[in-house]
């Protein structure tokens, strides 16, 4: 305890008192969030991390005292000693928890002074979210955030509690180590003791944590930071907080018990809500024929429907010549929505194209005729066929996309969100959880012409694709599984391959020899090798899931201190140049790339 603060301590927060400590004597300390003088008696608005008490200075009760109080501005840091008392009957203040009441100050300490803020510290800021991230500390005393970043913690003792419960062991794995191809560009550290090599900052702890299933650990996890480079988002960021775990001797059906149970106790610690499980599940292909994506949004209708087999052979030739050349015709029917305007439906076009839609067709549906610049090409039997497919009533309006699969379902399916939030479909306080199964093992990439890991090179094929492996590879499903909270991605993991043989065997798959495997990968190939239990786990983003419970848009509102889109720190100016002697410490030379 230091000198300033003497035999001053603390009894109570700026949110516990109520009528009930009337004529108690306390000690409160904290910042200055109001200051109001009212005929010489000043009110000050008291804040510390749990709420706000009303303290009032009056020079009848101290004349030192409130000459001193005169010098008090917004922020300063304040400790005081008076007695509680209730506030008069036209000055309560049912807002506020502590609103009966306030503190008539004896004692008066200012520890420290503070110059004008650079913005106020209110929820209703109007300054701009640059200027926030430079003020961070100031952004963090807003009422909001600091909830935000309370509810986080809450978050992350009910996990720990939870599995811990459940027998799991918190174990930390390397922020050093080596890089492995996992889907985003490493971000790399120089080594100074060995010149000219790099350790890479972790995408995951994916190698490590089966490592520790091989160990015999039987149940990991780890509240861990990971690092991406790639292009920012308001759900990403170069540094982002994973809840890592891994069991052994589990199927599929265990591990998505096992997590919701942690979700389930997680929500109701920070929301006091009683979440129903099991969730539903939902398999990527049904995900992808009803919804688009592969992280539906289930708090609305708006269902794709697939009208390939009514359109291929219509006067329309757009969309006879997309199903000839293997492609997809899918429609949406925002029913009632006729009534859209040119201008409106020109801004879902314009929409639909950031998603490489070529086009968005339509068709609105009069008691009279169908009115629409394509109506003209579909015969009595097709335009009855589609009435029936899509349920197309008067008042209606129908969307198309037509294109190769991948194209039709991304543009469609970011439209059907798009049109549930212009339509407000969508309710802000429900939480849809789903569970999507059995993605696809590979995709193709046509600029390398290879396949690629859909999730990491380490995913299980089901025991019945296996053989497909050689014949048909983009046929084989996988032992993966995502759960998805309100059309958003917060969790995701799989049953990891455990036997060397088909670990080699998917390598091999994605153009890795054993040259290359054993160089990237030897040391997981020769633990394999050692007698591996059957293993598999899951990680949860932790900053989208407390995005998503505390009703925000961005995940750097649930962070402490985040960084910009741009991937820079505006409090600490980072990232900055190294200096000359630090450079050649490590033998680099910075040359500016060439545009």
């Amino acid at each position: 305890m230091t000198d300033l603060l003497g035999n001053l301590k603390r009894t109570h927060h700026c949110c516990q008192l109520r009528n009930t400590d009337i004529d108690t004597h306390v000690i409160l300390m904290g910042w200055v969030q109001h200051r109001r003088d009212h005929g010489g008696v000043i009110f000050i608005d008291l804040r510390d991390k749990e709420g706000i008490t009303q303290i009032v200075f009056n020079p009848e009760n101290s004349k030192a005292v409130h000459e001193k109080a005169r010098d008090i501005r917004s922020e300063y840091v304040l400790g005081v000693k008076g007695k509680v008392i209730a506030r008069p009957d036209d000055m309560l203040n049912p807002n506020m928890e502590t609103g009966a009441i306030e503190v008539l100050i004896d004692e008066l300490y200012i520890f420290s002074k503070a110059k004008t803020p650079a913005f106020l510290i209110e929820d209703r800021v109007e300054a701009s979210e640059s200027i926030r991230l430079q003020y961070r500390y100031l952004d963090l005393r807003r009422p909001q955030l600091k909830k935000n970043i309370l509810a986080r913690h809450q978050a992350t003792m009910a996990i720990r509690n939870y599995l811990d419960d459940k027998g799991f062991v918190d174990i930390e794995t390397p922020v050093l180590t080596k890089s492995t191809p996992e889907g985003a560009r490493d971000y790399l550290v120089p080594s100074r003791v060995n010149q000219g090599e790099f350790f890479a900052l972790p995408q995951s702890p994916q190698l490590f944590k089966q490592l520790l299933m091989i160990a015999g650990f039987d149940k990991y996890y780890q509240i861990v930071k990971c690092f991406r480079d790639e292009d920012l988002r308001a759900d990403r960021q170069p540094e982002f907080t994973q809840i890592d775990m891994e069991l052994s001797f589990v199927n599929e059906e265990q591990i998505m018990e096992i997590a919701e149970g942690m979700i389930v106790a997680i929500f109701k610690r920070v929301r006091d809500l009683d979440l129903v499980t099991p969730f539903p599940r939902i398999t990527y292909d049904d995900a992808l024929s009803r919804f688009g994506l592969d992280r539906p949004d289930l708090r609305f209708g708006l269902e794709l429907c697939e009208v390939s087999d009514i359109v291929k052979d219509a006067g329309f030739k757009v969309f006879a010549n997309v199903v000839k050349n293997g492609g997809l015709v899918k429609a949406i029917n925002a029913k009632g929505c006729a009534t859209f305007t040119r201008k409106q439906i020109d801004e879902l076009t314009e929409f639909a194209a950031v998603y490489k839609a070529k086009g968005l067709a339509w068709i609105k549906i009069k008691e009279a005729e169908w009115q629409s610049p394509i109506a003209k090409f579909f015969t009595d039997h097709e335009k009855e066929a589609l009435k029936n497919r899509l349920d197309l009533e008067p008042g209606d309006i129908v969307f198309f996309v037509a294109d190769q699969p991948k194209i039709t379902n991304e543009a469609l399916g970011q439209l059907r969100n798009e049109l549930a939030r212009r339509l407000e479909l969508i309710s802000d306080d429900t939480y849809n959880f789903t569970w999507v199964t059995h993605f696809p093992l590979l995709d193709y990439d046509e600029t390398e012409k290879r396949y690629q890991a859909l999730h990491h090179p380490f995913t299980a094929p089901l025991e019945e694709d296996i053989e497909k492996l050689t014949s048909d590879p983009l046929a084989v499903k996988s032992r993966a599984y995502d759960l998805v909270l309100n059309g958003i991605e917060i969790g995701g993991g799989s049953i990891r391959i455990h036997s060397p043989e088909l670990q080699s065997k998917v390598l091999h798959c994605l153009g890795i020899d054993d040259t290359q495997a054993n160089e990237k990968f030897g040391f997981l190939l020769d633990a394999l090798a050692s007698g591996a239990p059957p293993h598999g786990g899951i990680a949860f983003g932790l900053d989208r899931l407390m995005m998503l419970l505390c009703g925000e848009d961005s995940i750097r509102n649930v962070i402490a201190f985040p960084k910009t889109q741009k991937a820079t720190c505006l409090l600490t100016e980072a990232p900055s140049k190294a200096s000359p002697a630090q450079l050649q410490e490590l033998a680099i030379k910075v040359s500016k790339l060439e545009e």
